[in-house]
């Protein structure tokens, strides 16, 4: 009886911890503290309520296949990655998912404004209003209605990561006020660039905005996607991403040699802090989307084209992997420009 009486003395000692004395940043601590969670009972209750309301809520992507996989879409409170080479299509599918998330409830989008995180330049407002017009013509052919979705995407350009670092705190302010309903960061891979050594991030460089952005994603359930870049894992190359070392002289045996040694960049504490991870990749001119992680689907590869309306599935028909084509990267035959309106884009 008295062990018990001690025992449950403790669990409610540590319930009532405050947040604030747990050695957690700053700017995390205020996010807790903006969400009104004090202590570790309250931030356990919240954990609680995160992992029951995983599957509560999706961002479709009008990709069938994709969505039935993903048991709806793309899943609200967590971090979805998009990785593969340049120009494969990741830009395309994060423009057609901002558009989604800013489109009226009654066409089944969210409603609400997106933060789009422009780190490569590579954003189009003209590509954004193409993938519109072609996709949802009764609401873009309208100009007044083309307009406001347009308005409703913002977009930052940071040209470093302490930029970065502070349109973050811009963007959880946006949060906090309930108007934005998508966060898009493209891409993650190019803000650390010159932090790589060996190969590898440093991870003091990473941990803080991994933990930032996760938060940011589970306390104020919106998609995140964030996009990556690949790289070399080659004995010569280790150092250097895949769409560095290219040339265009190179052989084709060139290329194949590198497609064999393709990894997502970022290292492995961001790999975990990824829920969804999907691979872009192509394999003898065809491009696939590659569910290689996700606690809810199986592996599977949809392949697909890019249209002037976006990205476009081929087949609804995921083909299942195993083995290494799971977690391999390829890049084989694939053009890196893709033209709509005069525009080259990626």
């Amino acid at each position: 009886m008295w062990r018990e009486s001690k025992c449950e003395r403790e669990r409610e000692k540590m319930a009532n911890k405050q947040i604030s004395q747990m050695g957690l940043p700053k700017s995390i601590a205020n996010v807790f503290a903006a969400r009104n969670v004090f202590t570790a009972k309250a931030l356990s209750l919240m954990e609680l309520r995160v992992q029951n309301e995983h599957l509560a809520g999706h961002l479709p992507t009008h990709m069938k296949g994709l969505d039935e996989a993903l048991c709806g879409g793309i899943p609200f409170g967590v971090l979805t990655e998009l990785v593969g080479p340049a120009g494969i299509g990741k830009t395309q599918f994060c423009l057609k998912l901002s558009l989604l998330a800013s489109l009226p409830a009654i066409y089944g989008g969210l409603d609400g404004h997106v933060m789009y995180i422009d780190v490569e330049s590579k954003f189009s407002s003209r590509r954004l209003i193409e993938i519109g017009v072609k996709s949802f013509p009764e609401i873009f052919q309208r100009k007044e209605m083309a307009q406001e979705m347009a308005g409703r995407i913002h977009v930052l350009q940071p040209a470093s990561l302490s930029e970065f670092t502070e349109s973050l705190q811009q963007i959880k302010v946006s949060l906090l006020q309930n108007q934005v309903k998508l966060l898009v960061i493209d891409s993650m891979a190019a803000l650390v660039t010159g932090e790589f050594e060996h190969g590898a991030p440093r991870q003091n460089t990473l941990g803080w905005h991994v933990s930032f952005i996760k938060s940011l994603a589970e306390f104020s359930r919106i998609p995140v996607v964030v996009t990556n870049q690949v790289r070399s894992q080659s004995r010569d190359e280790t150092c250097h991403y895949f769409f560095q070392v290219q040339s265009w002289n190179e052989t084709i045996e060139d290329r194949t040699r590198h497609d064999s040694h393709l990894v997502a960049a970022l290292g492995i504490n961001w790999a975990h802090a990824v829920t969804i991870r999907l691979v872009l990749e192509a394999k003898s001119g065809q491009r696939f989307i590659k569910v290689a992680k996700s606690p809810i689907s199986p592996p599977l590869a949809f392949p697909f084209n890019i249209t002037s309306s976006g990205i476009l599935l081929l087949s609804d028909d995921g083909i299942e992997l195993t083995g290494p084509d799971i977690n391999a990267i390829h890049c084989q035959g694939h053009n890196d420009i893709i033209n709509f309106g005069g525009e080259s884009l990626q």
